[in-house]
């Protein structure tokens, strides 16, 4: 199983994956990965996110796909046993924490703050994602927190787009960013690919 350097460096957007309909997470996730995204978030915030990660995992054998909006153990262990290869949660506590060790997936917990990240270190945890990102001090905050904490690495996520991707990107204590933009909601519902594709070639590009 690939660690989270390795997860985190595949490439500069970790597309943020909600599948309303079942029917829609193969070609979607084709096209994100054909449009250079690599690595897929599929959120358990429906009830198919699960059997999306499952599907997506047997069809495209060479993304790595993890779950996203883990919250619980019980949601490790969902996670896992669907085939997800990391986890990514909105914030995170000790039982979560203990839950994905005990599991054995990489987990990236959502923090906000200088002390959630210095509790987080404490429990051997350099890989964090800053969310939410543009509500909690966007670029700024990150650039504050790397002065006494460089050591720590950062996939914001939040009210990132493609205007302020780059900002986010350029900042040594990033390594990736996390996204929705390239899931346009209207190209999914006409299951227009080619467009999804096209968007995330775009997102594929920017420059870390």
């Amino acid at each position: 199983m690939r660690n989270l350097d390795e997860i985190m460096d595949l490439c500069p957007v970790i597309p943020v994956i909600v599948i309303d309909r079942a029917e829609d997470a193969v070609p979607l996730a084709s096209a994100l990965f054909n449009g250079g995204l690599k690595v897929l978030e599929v959120t358990l915030r429906t009830e198919f996110g699960l059997a999306a990660i499952t599907a997506i995992r047997k069809a495209l054998p060479d993304a790595v796909v993890g779950a996203g909006t883990v919250v619980t153990a019980e949601d490790v262990r969902n996670a896992k046993a669907a085939g997800a290869e990391f986890l990514v949660s909105p914030g995170c506590t000790l039982s979560l924490l203990e839950a994905a060790r005990a599991e054995g997936v990489p987990l990236l917990p959502g923090v906000n703050s200088p002390s959630e990240a210095m509790l987080l270190l404490e429990q051997g945890q350099r890989h964090l994602k800053f969310f939410p990102a543009e509500a909690a001090g966007g670029v700024p905050m990150l650039k504050s927190i790397m002065g006494p904490l460089p050591q720590l690495r950062f996939c914001p996520t939040g009210g990132i787009n493609p205007e302020n991707a780059a900002n986010y990107l350029g900042l040594a204590n990033v390594a990736c960013v996390g996204g929705t933009w390239m899931l346009d909601k209207a190209a999914i519902a006409a299951g227009d690919w080619a467009e999804i594709e096209r968007l995330s070639r775009l997102a594929a590009a920017l420059a870390r």
